[in-house]
């Protein structure tokens, strides 16, 4: 495996399909499953490890965001990737850029929450892939407006790769996996309470239920149960993210929810399947994370 530090070196020869799994580092299983994803799927890998300043709203959150470089590194490399680019800001800032447009698809949710915050993931993912010209490029669902707005970044910029999804990896007890876990603490147990409201909701969807209202309705009663205060309770659809009335195509039932001093997002996928609605979860891990080893 190739530590690398600057766009040139981490570039694939002509002619070699490479993927890119950016992450801002501290890795957890979700980022290894894109990676053994990625693997599978494209002969050479390269993995990122870049926390990006500008898709920060707090710099308070952005100092308390957990580093490891020595520990990313070994787990990339026991992950079976071939490259890791570890850039510098001014690597990959090295002039002012000019910001991209996250779209449409930034405009709720996270987007009114987090003013500026997909700007800024707009603007490093399309610099990361204008830079290294992968031909794949891997990003969890987990993180479900991100995704819709890189795939409408990457299609609206004309750029010649193929943005794919990866299944939200979750805890033992539901948790989505997530580097900020680490800091819950005292509030771990309560956290878990984000993925049990929305559960309850699949549940119902799979029953019969497929109005916003009521889906909404549930998770936030579920939630209040649980002493947790959600930001927004949404269901929107899955490429635009835009408030629907009732699942009708695959679309997204997503929350964030502040638990002590820590912002926690997640959602579930929901598709029409036949004359149902089928819920996609996530995957569980049978064995407690590697985030607390």
């Amino acid at each position: 495996m190739r530590v690398v530090h600057t766009f040139a070196d981490a570039r694939a020869a002509e002619g070699v399909d490479q993927a890119l799994v950016p992450t801002m580092g501290y890795l957890h299983e979700g980022h290894l499953s894109l990676i053994h994803q990625a693997k599978a799927e494209t002969p050479v890998v390269c993995v990122s490890i870049f926390v990006n300043p500008t898709q920060f709203d707090e710099a308070s959150d952005l100092a308390s965001y957990p580093q490891d470089l020595e520990r990313d590194l070994a787990l990339c490399e026991s992950a079976g990737a071939d490259t890791v680019l570890v850039p510098s800001v001014d690597e990959v800032y090295p002039t002012p850029l000019d910001p991209i447009d996250p779209g449409p698809a930034a405009e709720g949710m996270e987007g009114a929450h987090r003013p500026g915050h997909f700007e800024g993931v707009a603007t490093v993912v399309h610099r990361f892939l204008t830079a290294l010209e992968p031909h794949h490029a891997y990003f969890g669902r987990k993180d479900a407006q991100q995704l819709a707005v890189i795939r409408t970044m990457a299609h609206e910029h004309d750029l010649d790769v193929e943005i794919i999804p990866g299944s939200t990896e979750r805890e033992e007890d539901g948790l989505a996996l997530s580097s900020r876990n680490v800091r819950l603490g005292d509030d771990r147990v309560r956290a878990a309470g984000i993925s049990e409201a929305l559960f309850a909701a699949a549940d119902a969807a799979e029953a019969g239920e497929r109005s916003a209202a009521g889906l909404q309705a549930m998770v936030e009663l579920e939630m209040q149960v649980r002493g947790l205060q959600p930001e927004y309770v949404t269901l929107a659809d899955a490429v635009w993210m835009k408030p629907v009335g009732e699942v009708h195509r695959e679309a997204v039932l997503a929350t964030a929810v502040p638990v002590g001093d820590v912002r926690l997002i997640d959602n579930i996928v929901l598709s029409i399947e036949g004359s149902g609605v089928v819920v996609d979860r996530g995957i569980r891990l049978d064995a407690p994370s590697i985030l607390y080893s």
